[in-house]
């Protein structure tokens, strides 16, 4: 019987068990077994991110029936808050600020800030989510079209909501134009086969390209034009006062105010006076006027060469390591004074290990002890937490492999901490040195790695709490997991609009779906196939594939009737509207699952138990 290859097979598939079966088959033991289950299946460690749910629900808590069961789901959900406390926090005071200066070092404009680096680091966390857990079946098209649907919808429309403001008109037409090109290129090549081909793949890419190819050589050419207008003015305000002169200026000067958005700006925060919500949402677009920053006086307001280099050293750390203000603290009622405790962790964790690099404070947010620290914690903690993440084999949970890795971080400091040195003697506490902008680089990288983890974690509490509510994962992956796994992207959005930027926020909300659409389904089907891991069609679309890109086709279709006929002015009735298109989406969907009506996806062929029917 040994040699019975029927029953090698079998027994090779019992060896590999528990390296192969899900970690949320343990809902079907029973609650004194499920420990043993959770403890031994590799998958339930590969399936966490920071916490270990199922470990601790399981193992440590030791949940005996379905009420502690759901008790510990809701303190799960509970903790989904504290993570989202520390999106927030790192977005609104760090993530925004780090893209203003990364834009003006590199002399982008709003439009092509939006469409590049916020678009990309919104959208890159997606996609190394897929890539993760590229062996699992789960319906990527599908996914990536209701994550597009909600960023363009619900995030454009909360953009549009909370700050009116007028389009840039040519570069929104031609990105959602890319967008239903990206989008309905992609539809028809699942549709023709059940795998992504090379050449298919090469395609894909090559869009994407194009599309960041047009967008950079449009602005080129923007600059270009304002030159030449300006040097035309120059030339007539050289010349007589005569009345064909000056309709010639007159018209210069009006095209040129056309090309006002060829490079970025850094605004003063807008301070909103006191409005009651029915004020806010009822009352009619005014037209803001932004008022630029004046970056030198904000880099000598503090700036006294009489003191010496260290003058206030250690009190100008204490004060930026404190949590909150006292002020805040005494004007608090209570409920206040508990959510600022709340937020103590999470802030302590962003001013430890992000560096702040704001041009609207004084001094660019230069802190001189402080951010010699950040010279020598933020590369070794990204280094060692990066590293672990990415090679900790499935079985080990790789903030406990994380000791390991510390020699990394040891070789980190062999670098930074002779930099941190030569920053202390070559810098000044009242005044950021010449080379400010190198912290830059670390704010960005520093906010992009807790955006993935806060983004990730939430997106696994959303997860253990659905499987173990036993709810279908196609259907959370086509609505809940849409949201949570979009909550940076929407947070940040939102954060820029409210600072001032929404034209930046607004192309990535569209700029993003792009790279969410072309670049990621193709990726992952393609290394997919690379690993002999081929997909069937209804693994690509899934129930709810063919729906999602229905939805986001009118959607899109809708956006630029809208826009072309308010002559590109973002309403606040045109939020409402893609809000309301999504929810509607999502009844939709929902009466899918139900099987109260019917899919747009294909038919399931019912094959009869006998004969040639």
């Amino acid at each position: 019987m040994s040699n019975d290859p029927t029953s090698n097979a079998f027994d090779d598939e019992f060896t590999h068990f528990w390296e192969k079966v899900n970690c949320f088959v343990a809902r079907e033991f029973p609650y004194e077994e499920k420990c043993d289950f959770v403890s031994r299946a590799v998958d339930c460690n590969r399936s966490t991110n920071v916490i270990p749910y199922m470990l601790l629900m399981s193992c440590k808590l030791k949940c005996i029936n379905a009420f502690q069961e759901h008790c510990v789901l809701a303190l799960f959900g509970i903790m989904c808050f504290f993570m989202l406390t520390i999106l927030i926090n790192v977005v609104y005071n760090y993530y925004g600020p780090a893209l203003e200066s990364v834009s003006k070092l590199i002399h982008l404009n709003e439009h092509l800030a939006g469409v590049t680096i916020l678009a990309f680091g919104n959208s890159s966390a997606d996609l190394f989510a897929n890539l993760a857990n590229i062996r699992s079946k789960v319906p990527v098209y599908s996914a990536s079209i209701s994550s597009a649907l909600f960023v363009s919808m619900v995030s454009g429309g909360i953009i549009c909501y909370i700050t009116p403001f007028r389009m840039n008109g040519f570069e929104t037409v031609r990105d959602i134009l890319f967008l239903i090109f990206g989008l309905s290129l992609v539809n028809f090549f699942l549709m023709r086969e059940t795998e992504v081909s090379s050449f298919e793949f090469i395609v894909m890419f090559l869009v994407y390209i194009f599309y960041i190819v047009v967008n950079v050589v449009d602005l080129y050419l923007m600059r270009r034009e304002v030159k030449i207008i300006n040097a035309k003015i120059d030339e007539l305000e050289d010349m007589e006062d005569t009345e064909e002169n000056d309709a010639k200026m007159h018209d210069l000067k009006k095209t040129l105010n056309r090309f006002q958005d060829h490079k970025l700006e850094i605004y003063e925060k807008r301070r909103q006076g006191s409005m009651s919500k029915m004020q806010f949402t009822t009352q009619r677009m005014t037209m803001h006027t932004r008022i630029s920053v004046n970056q030198e006086q904000n880099r000598n307001a503090m700036y006294d060469r009489r003191r010496g280099k260290n003058f206030r050293l250690f009190k100008d750390f204490l004060l930026a390591v404190r949590p909150f203000r006292c002020r805040d603290w005494r004007t608090s009622n209570m409920v206040e004074r508990a959510i600022l405790l709340a937020k103590v962790p999470a802030v302590l964790l962003c001013v430890f290990y992000i560096p702040l690099v704001d041009y609207q404070k004084k001094k660019h947010g230069w802190k001189k002890l402080l951010n010699i620290v950040h010279v020598v914690v933020n590369p070794a903690i990204t280094v060692m937490v990066f590293k672990a993440v990415m090679l900790t084999p499935g079985d080990k949970l790789w903030y406990i492999e994380i000791i390991d890795d510390l020699k990394s971080g040891a070789y980190t400091m062999a670098i930074t901490v002779p930099i941190a040195v030569c920053v202390f003697f070559t810098s000044r506490t009242d005044k950021p040195p010449s080379y400010h902008w190198v912290f830059t680089i670390m704010n960005l990288t520093g906010c992009m790695l807790l955006i993935y983890v806060s983004a990730t974690e939430i997106d696994r509490v959303i997860e253990v709490i659905s499987r173990n509510l036993e709810l279908d994962e196609e259907f959370m992956s086509a609505s809940v997991k849409s949201w949570t796994n979009n909550l940076g992207p929407l947070v940040a959005n939102t954060a820029l609009a409210m600072q001032g930027y929404p034209k930046m926020a607004y192309a990535s909300s569209i700029g993003g779906p792009i790279f969410t659409i072309v670049l990621s389904p193709s990726i992952v089907l393609f290394v997919r196939r690379m690993l002999n891991e081929n997909d069937e069609n209804i693994t690509v679309f899934g129930n709810y594939g063919h729906d999602a890109f229905y939805f986001l086709l009118f959607g899109l279709t809708c956006t630029l009737l809208w826009t072309t006929t308010l002559g590109f002015f973002a309403r606040r009735s045109m939020g409402v509207f893609s809000i309301t298109l999504y929810a509607i989406y999502l009844l939709y969907i929902e009466l899918i699952h139900f099987n109260i009506i019917h899919t747009y996806g294909y038919d399931q062929r019912i094959r009869p138990g006998f004969g040639d029917l």
